[in-house]
């Protein structure tokens, strides 16, 4: 076993540090998620942890690692008598981003269900990790429904699992840490509530520090054992230091007036539900107790707010986490108890709310079809946009995007096999079981029922006489199951000078963002194309980072002519490429335009050319059609009828417009005609 590097030995990090620490000393706090760029120790940090926790004392022969003093009267291998128990080191499990349901909760023991006719419970990594650290590295990337049972079984302390005639409850107590690179996607913010604490971690920019961070690194890979054995007073020091904070943890007081100013932390900064109060009770509490206090002060409630509210605080996936300190102090200063006259000059005086703290608004852009370049659609004869002097090539100032809202379903048409997600439907591990096939390669699904009804007709020629049924290879069979996967939503945004007409911007802009937080929403893939002037621009590979393409979107600028053929081709380059590097991942093509191509010879027939590239391929597409005015040509119409797909208009866009159904994209309605 390798040696582990030293929690100690860990340069700066304090928020990454203390958040493990106080997890350690009161796993009750729920957790704690460390987001930050690669390189940052989060890892390092979350299997040093292991070395300092305390050891446990398990019954033999449990594997569930029950506790002798009070076992679990439920264990599935109870009941335990008193015993005095083996002590052993507690045990950090990592749960791999691959791994499958049956490996984390546990399965049914399908060789002894078949062969003996019991009904046998393999324990899965919750039962590994039960009065120990499981640690998800990437948690980000894990799948949904992976994320659902690990959390509700952090929140419960037991994992319970209902499947394939099997029912068995067992304790599942673990200290939580998930580790993850916001570059790569975000967590759900519902799911971000579930981990009690959160920090931030990035690289330091002092000299000193990195030069420092180098040093004891290079040191350890030459001698992991010497660097380790330099170390070990501190980590003995601060293993004491954990168990005696434990030991005092019990009788460490949460005053009235320390809750009191929990509770107007969390309604100031508005977090939904209580689960915020009571993290940062135990927080708190567990702060003193790492202080050697028996008393919980003001200083620990604010800690406790700096690392159980940022994470919580998110209305969209767009909101970067944070916390206004400034906003904290006064709250905290309102309700400290120590005057119940408070003066009515002072804060809070009068009875007043407090100021808002965000920033202002910034004014929206005035002006209107004046200062937009001149564009022209010479081949439909349609109307002119009006624009300053000088043509189509000036370039206007990024505008913000508007509010966003709540889009309609748009999915990619047939039944598809990526990666799991909540947009198509396709053939998926997880999800309603929809029939049984024989299996193609390795078993990973059983069909109990279509497997024994394959069996049972061979067992008097096989020579059955026990109670357990003769299976052969051939009566294996797989579930067959549908659900739904996230997919590659390829955005290409005009932005040229047509499109800041009027101020259209701002409503595209926030058409894109609705959309954008849709994709985030179903765990899809985005990127962003957008074309003007000459050419058209990779604004953002595709990526899981949904919040990249939305920042990429607010410092869009707009100007010049409408390159619409330059986009599409620019986009089916994009495509080939992803298909070649994930070829299960259908991709839904996403042109947001008004559908004006100027500029060069004939540029709406070379548009025309462009997107019939996209259909001949069977790429799933929708033009959201920007054109507004009382002339309306209907170019993006035509284009999207060019595309083989569908095309929607802003106002069709929102889940809650009665200007028509839910519209899918149906990719396939030139091939079908």
């Amino acid at each position: 076993m390798s040696t582990p590097y030293p929690f100690t030995a860990i340069v700066g990090q304090d928020d990454l540090r203390l958040g493990l620490l106080l997890n350690a000393v009161s796993p009750a706090v729920g957790g704690v998620l460390v987001r930050g760029e690669k390189g940052t120790a989060k890892s390092t940090a979350v299997r040093a942890l292991a070395a300092l926790m305390p050891e446990v004392s398990v019954v033999p022969g449990c594997r569930f690692s029950c506790d002798p003093t009070s076992p679990d009267p439920a264990c599935p291998d109870g009941p335990h008598e008193a015993s005095s128990g083996a002590s052993r080191a507690a045990r950090t499990v990592e749960l791999p981003v691959g791994a499958s349901e049956d490996r984390l909760v546990g399965a049914l023991d399908i060789e002894r269900a078949l062969a003996e006719g019991v009904k046998a419970f393999e324990p899965g990594l919750l039962a590994d990790a039960h009065r120990g650290i499981l640690y998800v590295d990437e948690v980000n990337l894990l799948h949904d429904h992976l994320v659902d049972l690990l959390l509700d079984a952090a929140a419960m302390g037991a994992s319970y699992v209902e499947r394939e005639g099997v029912s068995v409850r067992h304790a599942a107590r673990f200290l939580l840490v998930g580790t993850m690179n916001p570059e790569e996607g975000e967590l759900r913010p519902q799911l971000l509530d579930r981990f009690g604490l959160t920090v931030e971690v990035a690289a330091s920019r002092e000299t000193d520090l990195r030069v420092e961070v180098v040093r004891r690194r290079l040191a350890y890979d030459d001698d992991p054992a010497g660097f380790a054995a330099r170390w070990a007073d501190e980590e003995g020091a601060l293993r004491a230091r954990i168990v005696a904070a434990r030991a005092l943890l019990p009788q460490v007081r949460l005053g009235d007036g320390a809750l009191r100013q929990i509770a107007a932390t969390c309604a100031a900064f508005e977090v939904d539900g209580m689960r915020a109060d009571i993290v940062m009770a135990r927080t708190a509490t567990a702060l003193a107790a790492w202080a050697g206090r028996t008393d919980v002060l003001a200083e620990d409630v604010r800690q406790a707010a700096l690392l159980a509210l940022p994470h919580r605080r998110r209305r969209n996936p767009f909101d970067a986490p944070g916390l206004d300190e400034d906003k904290l102090d006064d709250t905290l200063e309102q309700n400290s108890g120590e005057d119940d006259d408070p003066d009515p000059d002072g804060p809070g005086g009068g009875g007043r709310p407090p100021e808002g703290d965000g920033p202002d608004t910034p004014p929206q852009p005035e002006g209107g079809a004046d200062d937009t370049p001149a564009q022209s659609v010479p081949e439909q004869g349609g109307e002119k946009e009006q624009g300053q002097p000088g043509g189509g090539s000036g370039e206007q100032q990024p505008v913000r995007a508007g509010e966003p809202f709540r889009t309609k379903m748009l999915s990619v048409p047939g039944l598809g096999e990526g990666a799991a997600g909540r947009r198509s439907r396709a053939r998926t591990e997880h999800g309603r079981t929809t029939g049984a096939r024989r299996p193609q390669g390795a078993l990973t699904k059983l069909h109990l029922a279509a497997t024994v009804q394959a069996a049972a007709p061979h067992q008097r020629a096989r020579g059955r006489s026990g109670r357990g049924l003769v299976v052969r290879r051939d009566d294996l069979r797989q579930s067959v199951r549908e659900g739904r996967e996230g997919n590659l939503v390829l955005f290409v945004v005009d932005a040229s000078g047509s499109m800041a007409a009027r101020q259209r911007m701002t409503a595209v802009k926030g058409a894109v963002l609705s959309l954008l937080m849709d994709a985030y929403q179903r765990r899809d893939k985005v990127g962003l194309i957008t074309f003007r002037g000459k050419d058209a621009e990779v604004v953002l590979p595709p990526t899981s980072s949904v919040d990249a393409a939305a920042a990429r979107l607010e410092m869009l600028p707009t100007g010049g002519r409408t390159p619409v053929a330059a986009g599409l081709l620019k986009a089916h380059d994009v495509l080939r490429v992803e298909r070649l590097r994930d070829p299960s991942r259908r991709p839904l093509l996403v042109v947001v335009t008004d559908g004006r191509a100027t500029g060069g010879p004939e540029p709406v027939a070379l548009a025309a050319r462009a997107a019939r590239l996209h259909e001949v391929e069977g790429t799933a597409s929708v033009v959201v059609d920007c054109e507004s005015g009382p002339v309306r040509l209907g170019l993006a119409v035509s284009l999207a009828g060019e595309l083989g797909g569908t095309a929607v208009t802003l106002d069709e866009l929102r889940a809650d417009s009665i200007a028509g159904l839910v519209k899918d994209v149906q990719g396939y309605s030139r091939r079908a005609a």
